[in-house]
This record gives C-alpha cells, sequence and structure tokens, in this order.
C-alpha cells in the first residue's frame, strides 16, 4: 500500500471512530489513577490499577488481545511475521489534580476544540491512540489476511509519575520490544533525555515552635504552586505584612500563611514561582526564625533561589544538553520536622555521584540531613539511526516541516527501554487559550484537532517502522 492510499484510509479510520476515541478517553480520565499505598496486587494503589484494569477493557473491547503483567502494565498485542516487535508506550498513572481547575479534573471536557481533564495530555491521551494504532493495523490484517512484517506491543504503565518503578519490574520478566516509541514528551523525536536526580533535605532536629507546620506541592516534579505554613501567633496583625503571592488569616491554632505561585514541570522550570520558596523567603526577610531552625531555611532559600543549581553549588553544562535544572518539589512535616524533596535533571557533565557529594556537604553546612532518592543517569541515541529517521520524517511529511531529533530534561519509559524514544505528543512552544494549562497544571488539555493529527503521524510512523531491520 502507497503512502496516498495508507493516508486516505487513516484519514477515513479517524472520521468513523471519532466519538469512540473520545470515549475511551473519557473512560481513562475518569479514573483518578493517583499513586497511592500498595494493596494485593496493586503495588502502586488501587486507582492505578483500576486505570490498568480499564485499559484491558478498552484494549478487549477494540479487539485487542490484552491483560494486565506482573501488576503493573497492561499490554496489548499484534503479533508480526518477523519475530520483532514494535513497541507503543505510554502511561496510565497522572499526578494529583491539584487546585484551580474550573471542572472536575476526572470528567473530560470538551471546550472550543479543546480536550481537557487531567491526563489528556499526560499521559492518557497518548495511551488511547496507541491502541487504536494497533487495531489499525489488526484491522488491516483482517483485510489482508496477512500479518504486519513486525509485531506491535501496547505497554501501559502505572507508575510513570513516581519514579517509573513498574517498567523494570515487567522487564525482568519480559524482554523489551526491539524498538520502541513513548508518547509522553514533544515532537519532532527526542533522541536523548538527561539525567534524573531525586533527592531530600531534612532538618537534623525538630524546628522551634514558630512554625508549627509547613506544606506544599502535588508531586516532586512539580513546582509547588500552593504552599501553607501554619505559625504560632496569635493575630496576623503582629506579623509582618505579607507580601506579594501571600496571604495572613487567623485560626484558633495560630496564624496561618497560604503562598500561591505558579506551577511548572521539573524539567521545564524557567518562569515557574514556588509557593514554598515565597514563605521560605517571608521567615527570613522578617526574621522569624533564628538558630538552627533560621540556618535550615537558609538552605531551602538557596534550592529555591536559581533553578540552575547555582545556589546549591551544583550548576552544569555539557554544550550537547541544555544546562542542569533543580527544583523543589513538596514540602511535608514529619514529627516536627520540615522534609524538602529536590527534583534536578542533570547533563553529561556531571553524575549522580557528584551531586549526591556536593549535596550532602551543602547540608552539612546548613545543619540538616540529605537523603538520596533515585537517580537515573542521561541516555543519548545517535539521531542518524533508521528508527529514529522514520518516525523524524513520518512527522515532517504530515506536519509540512523541516524539524530535527532534539534532547530534552524531562524523564520518559524510554530511559528503560533499551533502543527506545520519545515521539509527541506536544508542541514546543504551542500557545494555550486561557482556559487551558500545560501537563502537571490545571485545567491540563490538548488540542482535538492536533489529537487526531497525533493518531495520523502515529500509524504512519509505525507504517514505516514495519520497513525498518529492527
Amino acid at each position: 500500500m502507497d503512502t496516498q492510499e495508507l493516508s486516505a484510509r487513516i484519514n477515513a479510520y479517524i472520521k468513523e471512530n471519532e466519538e469512540t476515541i473520545i470515549e475511551n478517553l473519557a473512560q481513562l480520565v475518569a479514573v483518578p489513577s493517583v499513586r497511592s499505598s500498595a494493596a494485593a496486587h496493586a503495588p502502586f494503589g488501587p486507582a492505578c490499577r483500576e486505570a490498568l484494569n480499564q485499559g484491558v477493557k478498552l484494549a478487549q473491547q477494540l479487539g485487542l488481545n490484552a491483560q494486565v503483567e506482573e501488576d503493573v502494565v497492561t499490554v496489548a498485542r499484534l503479533a508480526g511475521q518477523s519475530g520483532k516487535e514494535i513497541g507503543l508506550v505510554a502511561h496510565l498513572d497522572v499526578v494529583p489534580a491539584g487546585s484551580g481547575w474550573n471542572s472536575d479534573p476526572f470528567t473530560l471536557v470538551q471546550k472550543d476544540g479543546w480536550l481537557i481533564g487531567r491526563g489528556v495530555a499526560d499521559d492518557k491521551g497518548a495511551a488511547v491512540l496507541c491502541l487504536h494504532v494497533a487495531r489499525f493495523f489488526a484491522l488491516l490484517c483482517q483485510e489482508t489476511g496477512k500479518a504486519p512484517r513486525h509485531g506491535i506491543r501496547v505497554i501501559l504503565g502505572s507508575d510513570e509519575e513516581n519514579g517509573m518503578g513498574d517498567l523494570p519490574i515487567y522487564l525482568a520478566r519480559h524482554a523489551a520490544p526491539d524498538f520502541s516509541f513513548t508518547p509522553d514528551g514533544s515532537f519532532p523525536v527526542c533522541n536523548g533525555e538527561k539525567g534524573l536526580y531525586n533527592a531530600a533535605f531534612c532538618h537534623k532536629q525538630s524546628p522551634s515552635d514558630f512554625v508549627l507546620h509547613l506544606e506544599g506541592g502535588v508531586a516532586a516534579n512539580v513546582v509547588a504552586d500552593r504552599a501553607f505554613a501554619l505559625l504560632k501567633a496569635k493575630t496576623a496583625a503582629e506579623l509582618p505584612a505579607a507580601q506579594t503571592g501571600l496571604t495572613l488569616s487567623d485560626t484558633p491554632q495560630g496564624v496561618r500563611l497560604d503562598a500561591v505561585g505558579k506551577a511548572g514541570h521539573a524539567s521545564t522550570p524557567q518562569g515557574t514561582v514556588n509557593a514554598i520558596g515565597l514563605i521560605v523567603n517571608y521567615l527570613l526577610k522578617n526574621q522569624l526564625v533564628s538558630g538552627a531552625e533560621q540556618r535550615y531555611y537558609q538552605l531551602l532559600q538557596a534550592l529555591f533561589s536559581a533553578t540552575d543549581g547555582s545556589g546549591l553549588g551544583i550548576a552544569s553544562d555539557d554544550g550537547r544538553f541544555t544546562p542542569l535544572t533543580v527544583i523543589g518539589g513538596t514540602a511535608r512535616t514529619e514529627n516536627g520536622k520540615i522534609i524538602q524533596t529536590l527534583d534536578s535533571r542533570y547533563p553529561t557533565s556531571t553524575n549522580g555521584e557528584k551531586l549526591t557529594a556536593a549535596l550532602e556537604q551543602k547540608a552539612l553546612e546548613f545543619s540538616a540531613t540529605f537523603s538520596l532518592i533515585s537517580n537515573d543517569p542521561p541516555f543519548y541515541i545517535d539521531p542518524d539511526s533508521a528508527p529514529i529517521q522514520a518516525l523524524l520524517n513520518t512527522y515532517n511529511q504530515v506536519t509540512g516541516k523541516s524539524s530535527r531529533p532534539f534532547l530534552m530534561g524531562g524523564g520518559t519509559y524510554a530511559r528503560h527501554l533499551p533502543n527506545a524514544v520519545s515521539f509527541g505528543m506536544e508542541e514546543e512552544g504551542e500557545t494555550l487559550p486561557d482556559f487551558v494549562g500545560a501537563i502537571h497544571s490545571a485545567n491540563e488539555g490538548f488540542s482535538k484537532t492536533r489529537y487526531f493529527e497525533c493518531l495520523k503521524i502515529f500509524i504512519l510512523a509505525v507504517a514505516k517502522l514495519m520497513d525498518c531491520d529492527l
């Protein structure tokens, strides 16, 4: 089948199945698949397991063979002739809804040509498209009576947003596809990702009685746009005036200090405002804390002072990837001690060992403790390889652009697979209307027109990969 005929068949498929695809997306969005405590057959919580079950149900409704495997992923397969497989890898878990929504985060809303709901852009929308890519080729098989050259394996995970613990569990007992792409980044195609580094600072001893509680952020990889502190004071009137983004209010337990910032993904923190940082700056500027407590907040201030890591002495740039970034994600109070997480995306000019050494020393200087949570090194694949060129040429063909592969700071499943890249669905620099938010933000949304364009790109790309010797 030539490209023109294939393109026409894809257009017809989209037209015939548009309502079904949107309904499938609504079914997945309705599951609040935020990670929680483990349960039987649900290592990442019941809601994430329910999303996997829903993924199986949708795949079977589309005529695909599917099942939950190792309790961590949904897998749907279409057999091929070569014995090799093309992997389409997305995830069904989401970050917490957070605040600021104009509608129920877990009810799909259509407004002025936009699809809105938690997970629409990251990554349930892509998961639905992956299933429909497999279905498209399954229907071709039924029509021709001939299997595709390579098999297709759709893998839908349940823990991408919280450390990607799912895929290693699955891959420990199952061979990876021969080449995979995950539609969990941006077009045209990303052939390398920065290192992912997660850690936390904690005060060595319980702080003074003045800050009774500090809490903020929805996830470690999201700049906190909401935070609050409970301060030991009788009334707000006896405290210094609140600065921009802060409000003081009286409560029976003390004075509550609320902060509102601007959220953003940890990989692209430029232009964000960390709400926890606003509280820290207020406490220090007005000399409301002292001694060891003051030292700890000074450490946090160093973290929040610059997203390039210069405040902590870990700035780095290799000239290939973008420079290192670091954010403070969540703050919580446990047994009177304040724990602050940090998320860094780093280039090849540094490594996890160097970051740990520098941050341990910085914590020591400020009478705090440091703990490493996870570290995944960066990866890079030759952009001139045949599979990557197949994806790139497809994207350029459909869009009329002349784009080149790029590198990024976000982390996707591609780093856990032996031969994989991220491919879509976001467009860098895309302008969103006022009522639509970016991934990990309130009112997360995706253009309906572009959504179906993505499906066409993915089907055409898989067709090109069929011609590659994987």
